[in-house]
């Protein structure tokens, strides 16, 4: 059993602590800010007109579908863009629907008991903001704590809420909900991404807190600057003009590989703003009276920040981290993994790839399997049949024809061309229930941003690179390129997702036969808009080849690979099964069976797969948009709270961790676009000790999950 967390030393002992170890100015016992951060500005915030959770808007204010207007949309005011920045990502992460469960099982409204109030959910406290750096403004991470009015330092808490997908700092703000409401500090990353690019254009760039300038006005205190010569930038602008440079895709600094490192920084950053705040007072000093060994830490998020939470407790040499709890994470795994995957008593053949591989497998055959006759009743699917299969435009049809000329499928018509891409998909590594997300994640061109955006980052391409005849720009209806809307510009910071195509800036196939085109738009060499198949491959070729710009991604990939040694911290994940951007059987599953391979009787890991759940819990709350996840899909988002609840529990009191299992929910079903609203009994909560159907047996290096 876990033993808990000890409480606070009284402050006399800490100070006669210090005395017996001759403290100085520069003993560690006193508090010191870390030398990589800068300036830390601290923000209160009242709970009334302004707040850490909601930015004042309150459950009510979220659940709007906009927020409220930029007096000067060209120029908002930072204040504007953090509140546009939560309510943007909050509900990028959540259904917001009160039929999908906002307000009922989740949201500012409900407490930490999980009890529904009436109330609007704020949270009083204050907020600190900073960039991590090596001093030459080439990295600024940003790092941001929230520390709520109910901190107790008797009963201290952190927990991390390190940026999903490749958005901005305020991207954690739905999983710091729960430690906001705990009374617990939140330290929050953009862990080298964001959503604001650099405008090569017109040479202006991002601040920390969104606004925007020059890049020489900036400095080195620029969120992200492409780092362009003013003559390598002169040349760009005027051979490929009104192009965009994204910090994830074009910074050059692989910033996957330093995911878990910026997590663990805003962990730092924490304990040093926490002891500023609450550490016994020596002379003039503050002491480190907050420490790991008296403070719970949770390391937490989703998605990509999921995976930064895994990758910082593999790399916490310093014990910062008690636990970890997470959902849906993108791991990736090493190259020689050497584990099972067993589903009902069978094999998963392809397991344990790298997103990079997967994404771009996806990017080649999605499109055509969205077309396949069996997945034609799925979400958005006939939808996107009229958008990309029309006689007009038939670019998905002509993707499978494409496909079949350079050797990847066999069948003749293109409805046996889909299914036999969709076949391909589920051999790669998919899941049987992710065949009905194939079509929606298609239309939203997905597989292109992602593959894009990590096939720059991993290679560290500069965007003069152009890498695969890829850029980044506003485009017409037709799909050449255009300049962008300035307010689309201005407010980018908070309404962009740093992965595009996003607020208005879209991929670009540069190598087009008619010039610069939209990529989904674009006509191959040959005359045929086939959605750039040519790009496809070419991206495709950086992880299966063996050629200088293959083995630059290859090495990059490499250094973003996980070991599976949690160090023996208590940890849960939880996973949809249904997920197909992160499929289970590339990501967590293999992961587990990792960790208990590495860590043997020592390991603390649980994992949850979650039916009927999927990775975007949004998505849900589309009804309009996308009718049918209504029907099928449940909200992970429920799954990830209770982990933390178990979590935070095992280390205050010893409770036991629940045991690996298999949560059967149950969709709401209905007519799509209209499914009854959702109640406790479609989201069943973990088992403490699952029904012997339900359990997932994890031996080392081998995972079975029950069908």
């Amino acid at each position: 059993m876990k033993t808990p967390i000890r409480p606070l030393v009284p402050a006399a002992l800490a100070v006669a602590v210090l005395a017996a170890c001759g403290g100085s100015g520069d003993s560690p016992a006193v508090n010191t800010k870390p030398a990589y951060l800068g300036a830390v500005p601290e923000t209160p915030y009242d709970g009334n007109s302004n707040d850490l959770l909601t930015a004042g808007l309150g459950k009510t204010g979220l659940a709007a579908a906009a927020p409220p207007a930029y007096a000067d949309p060209f120029q908002p005011t930072a204040a504007e863009l953090r509140r546009t920045a939560i309510h943007t990502n909050y509900r990028a992460m959540l259904d917001m629907t009160a039929a999908g469960g906002y307000g009922l099982l989740y949201g500012p409204n409900v407490d930490a008991q999980g009890q529904v109030g009436s109330g609007e959910g704020k949270v009083a406290g204050t907020e600190y903001l900073a960039f991590a750096d090596d001093g030459s403004g080439r990295k600024n991470v940003t790092l941001m704590v929230q520390v709520p009015a109910s901190f107790n330092p008797a009963k201290p808490c952190i927990i991390t809420a390190t940026a999903s997908g490749s958005r901005g700092v305020y991207a954690g703000i739905s999983t710091g909900e729960w430690g906001l409401k705990r009374g617990c500090a939140v330290a929050y990353s953009d862990k080298g991404t964001g959503a604001a690019p650099h405008d090569l254009q017109n040479d202006t760039v991002p601040l920390i807190d969104g606004t925007r300038t020059s890049a020489r006005a900036a400095g080195t205190q620029a969120a992200f600057q492409a780092g362009l010569s003013a003559a390598e930038l002169a040349a760009f602008t005027q051979a490929t003009p009104q192009r965009f440079a994204f910090k994830h895709a074009h910074s050059g600094q692989n910033p996957e590989k330093d995911w878990g490192r910026s997590t663990l920084q805003a962990v730092e950053l924490a304990y040093y703003v926490l002891n500023e705040r609450y550490g016994t007072l020596s002379g003039n000093q503050r002491l480190k009276t907050l420490t790991p060994a008296n403070t719970i830490t949770i390391a937490s998020s989703i998605s990509n920040g999921g995976g930064a939470a895994i990758a910082a407790a593999e790399q916490d040499t310093e014990g910062l981290i008690s636990g970890v709890a997470v959902s849906e994470p993108a791991v990736q795994m090493p190259a020689s993994l050497g584990v099972t995957v067993l589903r009902g008593g069978t094999a998963v053949p392809v397991r344990g790839k790298t997103l990079i591989d997967y994404t771009t497998y996806a990017h080649l055959y999605q499109a055509c399997a969205a077309l396949a006759p069996s997945v034609s009743t799925s979400p958005f699917a006939a939808a996107f049949a009229a958008s990309f299969a029309n006689p007009a435009l038939p670019i998905a049809p002509n993707r499978c024809a494409s496909l079949k000329t350079a050797g990847l499928l066999a069948a003749s018509t293109t409805a046996e061309q889909a299914e036999e891409a969709l076949q391909k998909l589920r051999a790669y590594g998919w899941e049987p229930e992710s065949n009905d997300l194939h079509a929606s994640l298609a239309a939203f061109e997905v597989a292109p941003a992602v593959a894009v955006t990590f096939a720059n980052a991993l290679s560290r391409a500069s965007v003069q690179d152009h890498l695969c005849g890829f850029s980044y720009a506003a485009a017409t209806a037709a799909g050449a390129v255009a300049p962008l809307a300035p307010a689309a510009l201005a407010g980018m910071f908070a309404t962009g997702n740093g992965v595009p195509p996003s607020g208005g800036i879209q991929l670009i196939n540069n190598l087009g036969k008619t010039g610069p085109t939209r990529d989904v738009l674009s006509v191959s060499a040959a005359g045929v808009a086939d959605w750039n198949t040519a790009g496809a491959l070419c991206l495709r070729n950086l992880v299966t080849g063996n050629d200088v710009a293959a083995r630059k991604l290859q090495a990059g990939v490499d250094e973003t690979r996980r070991n599976g040694h949690l160090r023996g911290k208590p940890a849960i994940i939880v996973h949809g099964r249904s997920d197909a951007l992160l499929p289970v059987s590339h990501t967590s599953r293999p992961y587990t069976a990792l960790n208990q391979q590495v860590e043997g009787a020592t390991s603390k890991l649980r994992y949850m797969e979650v039916t009927n759940a999927q990775h975007f819990d949004s998505f849900i709350g589309l009804p309009t948009v996308l009718p049918g996840y209504d029907t099928r899909y449940v909200p992970l988002h429920v799954y990830l709270n209770q982990a933390l609840d178990a979590v935070y529990e095992h280390l205050a009191t010893g409770k036991a961790l629940p045991a690996h299992q298999v949560v059967r929910t149950t969709p709401r079903g209905g007519t799509p676009g209209s499914a009854p609203a959702i109640t406790a009994a479609h989201v069943p909560p973990l088992a403490q000790v699952p029904a012997a159907g339900n359990a997932i047996t994890v031996t080392a290096g081998a995972i079975a999950i029950p069908d």
